[in-house]
């Protein structure tokens, strides 16, 4: 399996080396055949290139067959003019990546932030392509605009085709899971394109009627979240809502570094860390890396059904394992879970946990 790993910013180029640290001891007992290369993007490929995203690192990402991104600091680049490009959202519409799955589950041995007795283990499937987000919702151009000087402007965009397809692979998640999807909407305001959003969930959801399907307003899932989390299984969500309760739903479950993530396509698929890129624990060995950990092996899932290798799902649920058994000891959680453990050390004990 060829993997193109880019660090990019922050605690990008740390959570990374973890996450190949990990992946190069499961390549020992599972005989997976890594091959990894690696490409700058983010600040690096600005000093070097004068843009934080070359058109010739998309292109040559299209022939691999995993991606690892690093964080970015995407709000301390320069104007998109002057070479600040959105790596995320360059990948996400280059690359097509239109599925943005993010798990946040509660575990028994550590605190989360949810009241007593209560427990979590959802997915949210996020659309990844389009919605509210300017940088990414039109073939050419940029979804905002100024006519004057105190008046500012956004475009949403909400396509039947790009709310079908995140659909179905929601549905196609519950059946392997609990069989229940949830839609997050606001169509009471956005009568058209959240209606539509939600016109597109409920076709695609005859085609499977084993799976309950049932629909919350945004702001009430917000609610529901905190008081009654076991209601949920998989929510599909636009961009917008997606992004905001996936970093609600991983902070309850204890910390947005737990949670892992990736974006993919029906033919890529990218582990991106949930969180950002912290600039202020750069380079100081503190950075907790098991959201990018846990994303690799969201990635090899991806891999293993996308090509039917069983010894990959295999590998990537040896990850979570091997996680959640370091995890465990509280003497070797990062500072940020109330440990010690610095980065390296956490990823080298994630390694050592790895078995065949």
């Amino acid at each position: 399996m060829r993997i193109l790993v880019l660090p990019c910013d922050g605690i990008g180029p740390e959570i990374t080396s973890a996450a190949v640290t990990v992946l190069e001891s499961l390549d020992k007992a599972y005989s997976l055949n890594f091959e990894f290369d690696y490409e700058d993007v983010g600040f690096k490929s600005l000093e070097l290139h004068g843009t934080t995203l070359r058109q010739e690192s998309l292109d040559r990402a299209k022939t691999y067959d995993g991606i690892i991104l690093g964080t970015q600091s995407h709000a301390d680049y320069p104007a998109p003019e002057k070479g600040g490009r959105n790596v995320s959202a360059g990948f996400r519409i280059g690359l097509d990546l239109y599925a943005n799955v993010r798990p946040a589950r509660t575990r028994p041995f550590l605190t989360s932030n949810m009241k007593e007795g209560k427990s979590m283990d959802l997915v949210i499937m996020r659309e990844a392509t389009e919605g509210f987000y300017p940088d990414r919702n039109m073939t050419r151009g940029w979804g905002e605009v100024m006519p004057g000087p105190d008046m500012a402007l956004s475009t949403r965009k909400i396509t039947r085709h790009c709310s079908e397809r995140i659909a179905r692979k929601a549905f196609e998640l519950a059946m392997q899971r609990r069989k229940k999807v949830t839609a997050i909407h606001k169509a009471n305001s956005f009568h058209m394109t959240d209606g539509l959003f939600l016109e597109a969930v409920r076709h695609v959801a005859k085609e499977f009627p084993e799976v309950e399907l049932d629909d919350l307003l945004v702001d009430a899932s917000t609610a529901h979240l905190v008081r009654n989390p076991e209601r949920f299984d998989v929510l599909v969500a636009t961009n917008f809502y997606g992004d905001i309760i996936s970093d609600l739903a991983s902070e309850l479950s204890g910390s947005l570094g737990l949670a892992g993530s990736i974006m993919a396509s029906d033919t890529h698929c990218c582990a991106q860390a949930q969180h950002g890129s912290a600039p202020d624990i750069q380079n100081q060995d503190k950075a907790n890396p098991v959201s990018m950990i846990l994303s690799v092996a969201m990635m090899l899932q991806w891999y293993a059904e996308k090509h039917n290798q069983p010894k990959f799902l295999k590998a990537a649920e040896e990850i979570s394992r091997a996680v959640d058994e370091v995890l465990e000891n509280p003497e070797t959680r990062t500072p940020d879970l109330g440990g010690k453990c610095g980065t390296k050390a956490f990823a080298d004990k994630v390694a050592a946990s790895i078995r065949a």
